[in-house]
């Protein structure tokens, strides 16, 4: 197969390199994302030579090619440029662009911030208790070391933040870690703090100053900011860009970092740092001006609106105007205000869970719910279960409304970023007890209020739902342009048998949610709805292939088989999420050994089908490949039965 020409082909066929705004792949699909769907030929790329089938829908145009998927991939994106190529608009895709930098800088810290908050809310609360008593533990060893662990991130964050800017900029992250350290250091934080000395830089002075925070007079220091290093990483980016043009590669090692530092420092504190500064407590200023206009109505929006904002995404571009109100001010109310929605999603997804007749639905309602509340992780919830009914998620954003409102009218805060639940409570503790029961009230009215309302509302409920269609995200459906549902072949003799590589239910090919798999276009084989989240070798074998992402397998079995592990339907697009891969590529196994362990119930409340595909990559070599007898998916027991003979 000519996979230039193929590539040159499929580009034509779908509407030209002007129409294809992406372009990734999996172990078998070549996956477009195209501006206009309508520009593509379906009938003429499922002809063209080397093309098993096309699949249209959830959003994008695949082309199933096979193991020949990664060099048709590397052609096309040498005839696509797909860095610059985006959706028609160019004020959106400009949003786009600066969301998902400010994703990729945030989201990353987002653990270890909620983490720290957490360990700050139990010193507080602690500290609460205990002063109630009459005891000050403040300066205890145990109080004085647990409080430093709970601000290293906060008090370092111009460091972490560099490293997670400059990954997302593509620039040298260890290059934008000493400029971020050197914004924390101790020496240059004295600077700082001495307003009336004149300290220069290469003949640059370093700006200093104070500005109000209400009635207090906070002066400049770099220590916990945010806006600052994002600025200086901005500028180093282009510097560096322009420094490697014009220095000769041999010495770029060297020079460029060197002369990135000479000039980033003095630029650093005499422009860049300060004019950060003034950004970030403008965005401060701005957020309390908004929120101060009426507090109620402020949190009743910020409670009701913070799940949709998490069904789009968006809420990660808030994430910032929370840390930087920390920095600023030394706490934060954004998060305060949205907890309700966490728990709002929790309870709705619980009154799905006592209304519904459906035995599936109920089991992942009752445990979305509990991820909600416990842990403030909503996307299970909010996608497995309330969004896809609706009725839940109207009666989640009004029940989140309210508390919201509750909290914002108690002026609840916490004095560190943290996510609402009910781990993490304690970290709203630090107004005091008054404000932490009114947070603990608006929470509650939150998720009874949500639960109640669902169950009296009700949904369009269907007690007899295909098994495995629960938590499933609605998608458009998929066509595919190939051979029939294809009819299982029996071998008059066994003279290969494969056994399972996944325990669980064992089913045809022929019975997979997936057009591709269920028409044999990939080959024969069986399949299986797990139950034990773990694939093993089923005979002696070679990792021939193993995705990044862990969902796809290729063994080449002792026996000559050629094997195709799929985990999943469609999860290439969780990125890796649920998957953990135990061995490497070119991994020689023995009959047994762990390849991937991944997380059924993950996978299900994400939205995607489990079920493990198991194929026969080179079905044509043999006269007959079929599922083995019985409805049984166990380690060690047949799978597949292979009887020998070139096929016809």
């Amino acid at each position: 197969m000519d996979c230039r020409k193929l590539a040159r082909e499929i580009v034509d066929q779908v509407g030209g390199k002007e129409n294809i705004t992406s372009v990734t792949h999996c172990f078998t699909r070549l996956r477009l994302v195209l501006r206009d769907r309508k520009l593509a030929d379906k009938e003429k790329v499922s002809r063209l030579e080397g093309v098993i089938s096309v699949v249209d829908g959830g959003g994008q145009f695949q082309v199933v090619i096979g193991n020949k998927v990664e060099q048709v991939y590397d052609e096309v994106t040498k005839l696509v440029d797909v860095e610059n190529s985006a959706p028609d608009g160019e004020k959106k895709s400009a949003a786009n662009a600066v969301f998902q930098v400010i994703s990729a800088m945030f989201t990353p810290l987002v653990p270890a911030i909620a983490a720290s908050g957490l360990l700050k809310g139990i010193l507080t609360a602690a500290q609460l208790y205990m002063n109630s008593k009459g005891v000050d533990i403040t300066g205890s060893d145990t109080y004085v070391v647990l409080y430093a662990a709970s601000q290293i991130i906060f008090y370092y964050m111009p460091i972490f933040l560099a490293c997670t800017a400059a990954k997302a900029l593509k620039t040298s992250q260890f290059t934008a870690m000493v400029l971020g350290g050197l914004l924390v250091y101790p020496q240059i934080d004295a600077l700082m703090q001495d307003a009336g000395t004149v300290t220069r830089v290469l003949g640059i002075p370093m700006v200093k100053g104070a500005w109000q925070i209400g009635d207090a007079e906070k002066v400049f220091s770099y220590t916990e900011s945010v806006i600052p290093i994002i600025l200086v990483v901005i500028v180093l980016k282009y510097l560096e860009k322009f420094l490697k043009k014009v220095i000769p590669e041999v010495l770029q090692v060297i020079l460029v970092p060197g002369l990135s530092l000479i000039v980033m420092v003095p630029v650093t504190f005499g422009v860049l740092g300060p004019i950060g500064i003034y950004i970030g407590n403008a965005i401060q200023v701005a957020y309390n001006a908004i929120i101060g206009f009426n507090v109620i109505l402020g949190g009743a929006l910020i409670g009701g609106l913070w799940c949709v904002f998490v069904a789009f995404g968006a809420h990660r571009a808030l994430v910032p105007v929370s840390i930087n109100d920390v920095a600023v001010s030394g706490s934060q109310t954004l998060m305060a205000m949205s907890s309700p929605a966490n728990f709002a999603q929790g309870g709705a997804a619980l009154g799905v869970m006592l209304r519904t007749k459906n035995r599936q639905l109920k089991s992942v309602a009752a445990s979305t719910s509990l991820t909600a509340a416990l842990a403030g992780i909503t996307e299970p919830a909010l996608y497995g279960c309330n969004l896809r009914l609706k009725k839940p998620m109207v009666c989640a954003v009004i029940s989140g409304a309210v508390g919201g409102a509750l909290i914002g009218w108690g002026g609840v805060y916490a004095e560190s970023h943290v996510n609402g639940c009910l781990l993490t409570s304690v970290a709203y503790a630090a107004g005091g007890m008054d404000k932490f029961l009114i947070y603990l009230l608006g929470c509650g009215i939150a998720f009874f209020g949500a639960a109640i309302l669902t169950f009296i509302v009700g949904f369009e409920d269907d007690p007899t739902e295909p098994e495995g269609s629960a938590g499933k995200l609605v998608m458009p459906e998929a066509t595919v342009e190939t051979a029939d549902i294809c009819e299982e072949e029996v071998p008059e003799k066994v003279d290969i048998r494969v056994t399972s590589p996944v325990k669980g239910k064992l089913i045809p090919l022929s019975q997979v949610k997936d057009e591709v798999f269920a028409a044999c276009a990939l080959g024969r084989g069986a399949a299986v709805i797990p139950e034990k989240g773990e694939v093993v070798a089923p005979e002696d074998c070679e990792v021939s292939v193993l995705y990044d992402t862990g969902h796809a397998i290729g063994l080449k079995l002792k026996s000559g088989v050629e094997l195709l592990i799929h985990i999943g339907i469609d999860t290439v697009e969780l990125g890796g999420r649920f998957f953990a891969k135990e061995v490497s590529q070119g991994a020689k196994l023995t009959r047994g050994d762990k390849i991937v362990s991944f997380d059924i119930e993950g996978i299900r409340q994400a939205g995607y089908d489990p079920t493990v595909c198991v194929i026969v990559t080179n079905t044509e070599e043999y006269r007959a490949v079929a599922k083995a007898p019985g409805n049984r998916a166990e380690e060690g027991a047949d799978a597949i039965l292979i009887e020998t003979g070139k096929g016809e």
